[in-house]
């Protein structure tokens, strides 16, 4: 087979590149997606959000900020041509103590410098949110309106659909095995051989992979972190009109406080927490079993090895563990602001998902997206949450790159329902 551009990856990110490349070029595109479906992984396996933009540094997470800036906008536009879930509940963000009320005031600052109206963005006392709120008990909160829940992977495959219309091709159950740089780049799958002019890495948890086997990001690895969810019992459906998240202990890692979810159909979970795993696809023992041996050594030659030293990493990956072995422990971390709440009315697990942090060779965790040039090709990295809110114009971002470079000649300004030209200055 050959293509103009192929994408590998058919995540949320992948396919949104897919469609915005097959109406803004002239090029032949093709994605490649391993999983059976479009958004079978990390895309569909997390919390529903379509995340506020007061959660994330302007500084340091300058990029995933600007773009879920965009993407609450967008997906809501989306959702409303194609007849999609979108439900805008808001959420309420909580602090137990004077640590967590400290971290608020910086998350109004922030949603202000982030492009949030003052009418979209309140601090709370306790009171005013029990008056809101009657079940959650905390010392102070923000409630941002400005905050959705939807259905990530009817999402992503509407932009399939979208895509194929105007040109794009799919392989699914399709894995880039090897990959050959000539003049053209050679992709060796589990099925053909396809000869393209160039690559676009969106694979999510194998980016990391992918950018070495095309010698690019030599410098950075990745851990794996596997987030997991309870259902609650139907009886907790009403308990409160929107997501209550709590402040994270620890804003310099990526373990995350389980917070409160309300589904954009009203289910109730609980989660997720983060716990460390040695695959993308580690949602079981027996994948993790196997790939332990390769990414412990892959671990141990990088920057990550101060990591899996540092005696905090360590505290709070086993406090993880303990969160994944019992339930009471993850549920009891969301007790302390939702006390009404009893473990013994969850009986069932929600869907597993695994994303990819990216530490570089000092041995920190990157805070921000990350995009890599290589020869023939493109490297999208360390991009998780809030990656599917700000999929749609991050997507116009890389493809604004890609016509910097060369790669490519946009042939028109419009492309569904957006201003390409708007949506790539928003983003420079």
């Amino acid at each position: 087979m050959k293509s103009d551009i192929t994408i590998i990856g058919g995540g949320i990110l992948g396919t949104s590149l897919a469609y915005f490349l097959s109406q803004l070029t002239e090029k032949k595109v093709l994605v490649l997606e391993q999983a059976p479906e479009v958004a079978y992984h990390t895309s569909s396996r997390n919390t529903g959000k379509v995340h506020a933009p007061f959660l994330y540094d302007p500084e340091k997470k300058r990029l995933f900020a600007r773009a879920a800036a965009l993407g609450f906008d967008m997906w809501g536009q989306y959702a409303k041509q194609k007849s999609l879930p979108f439900k805008r509940d808001g959420v309420l963000e909580v602090a137990l103590d004077e640590d967590g009320t400290r971290r608020l005031e910086k998350y109004i600052k922030w949603g202000e410098q982030n492009g949030l109206q003052k009418d979209e963005i309140k601090f709370l006392d306790g009171s005013e949110t029990k008056k809101l709120e009657p079940e959650v008990r905390c010392q102070n909160a923000v409630l941002c309106t400005k905050d959705g829940s939807v259905d990530y992977g009817r999402f992503t495959e509407s932009l399939m659909e979208d895509a194929k219309k105007h040109g794009a091709t799919f392989l699914l159950n399709t894995r880039a095995e090897e990959i050959e740089k000539k003049d053209n780049v050679e992709i060796k799958t589990n099925s053909d051989t396809i000869e393209t002019g160039f690559v676009i890495n969106a694979a999510g948890g194998m980016s990391i992979d992918i950018a070495h086997a095309m010698d690019v990001a030599r410098d950075l690895t990745d851990i794996h972190f596997r987030g997991e969810y309870w259902k609650a019992d139907d009886i907790y459906n009403k308990l409160t009109k929107v997501s209550v998240y709590s402040v994270p202990r620890h804003p310099e890692y990526p373990f995350l406080d389980p917070h409160w979810i309300v589904r954009y159909d009203g289910r109730c979970e609980v989660g997720p927490n983060a716990v460390p795993v040695f695959s993308p696809y580690g949602y079981n023992f027996t994948e993790n079993i196997k790939e332990f041996p390769s990414k412990l050594v892959e671990m141990l030659s990088s920057g990550a090895a101060r990591m899996l030293f540092d005696s905090q990493f360590i505290s709070l990956a086993t406090s993880e563990f303990l969160s994944s072995l019992s339930k009471t422990v993850m549920i009891n971390r969301v007790k302390e602001f939702l006390p009404r709440i009893d473990p013994s009315k969850f009986h069932s697990r929600g869907t597993a998902g695994v994303r990819a942090s990216v530490i570089d060779s000092t041995g920190a965790f990157v805070p921000d997206a990350i995009i890599k040039n290589g020869k023939n090709s493109i490297h999208v990295l360390n991009y998780n949450s809030p990656g599917a809110t700000g999929a749609l114009p991050f997507a116009v971002h890389v493809i604004s790159q890609m016509e910097k470079e060369g790669t490519i000649k946009v042939k028109n300004a419009r492309c569904g329902l957006w201003d390409y030209n708007r949506i790539s200055e928003f983003l420079c």
